[in-house]
């Protein structure tokens, strides 16, 4: 009786567990503790994600495919180069990658924050990058008031730490508000973001900026951000995200 007492006890505790707090996403290795507010990417989730596929673009970081490719760059960075030196991402936008961004950026999961950092620090371990300043990608006040906090904030913060490198949270800001870039195709989106960054102060000067988001889709925002950062005077100015669409 006592044993089927203790097993009665500990199968109701776990089923009030899954009704009261459900895992974000079952199977995902995204899971959510209310009580707590412990969020974890498991292992599993990182080992799932895929690195994107080498050889890429020296400049865009796209992979390159006999089809896109002239020599080491593809054909748009051929024919349209970008100011920016060169921009990387640690996986492509897909599952489980593309959930935990998600749900990062528009939950308020903020602690994972701390592993996907990791993912960016990794990536940068193993394919280092002449940089020695991280800045992150800003939002206008008025969507940072919206969502509560900066993601690329977040991430920055996260990736200094493990890196070791400086960081200057608010040498680049937002002079305008942008409509989300979601939708838009490439032309648009460089129009959206054409004159939308500023950078502050000095903090830049001579400096080699690893500028840091979450997504990157065609590049338009990190090639805007990279021309204010190189007219305030910084030396080289490279992208980091964790994932290119």
């Amino acid at each position: 009786m006592i044993v089927r007492g203790k097993l009665a006890k500990s199968l109701l505790a776990r089923a009030k567990g899954l009704l009261f707090h459900p895992p974000l996403a079952q199977g995902e290795g995204l899971l959510l503790a209310p009580e707590s507010s412990i969020h974890t990417f498991c292992s599993g989730c990182r080992g799932g994600v895929l690195p994107v596929r080498a050889p890429w673009c020296r400049i865009c970081g796209q992979t390159l495919t006999v089809s896109n490719a002239r020599g080491t760059v593809c054909q748009f960075c051929a024919s349209s180069p970008l100011r920016i030196s060169g921009i990387r991402a640690v996986g492509p936008f897909v599952d489980p990658l593309r959930k935990a961004i998600h749900a990062f950026k528009y939950r308020n999961l903020r602690s994972l924050a701390s592993p996907l950092g990791a993912l960016l620090a990794d990536h940068l371990d193993r394919h280092p990058l002449p940089v020695d300043l991280i800045v992150p990608v800003p939002l206008h006040p008025r969507r940072l008031r919206a969502r509560g906090y900066n993601q690329a904030e977040l991430l920055a913060q996260c990736l200094a730490e493990k890196s070791k490198l400086a960081l200057a949270e608010k040498a680049l800001v937002r002079a305008r508000p942008t409509r989300s870039q979601i939708g838009l195709d490439a032309v648009e989106r460089r129009a959206n973001v054409l004159g939308a960054f500023a950078c502050a102060d000095g903090q830049v000067m001579g400096r080699r900026v690893l500028l840091v988001d979450d997504v990157c889709t065609t590049g338009a925002t990190l090639e805007s951000c990279a021309g204010e950062l190189y007219n305030a005077g910084a030396a080289a100015v490279w992208g980091l995200t964790l994932a290119r669409e």
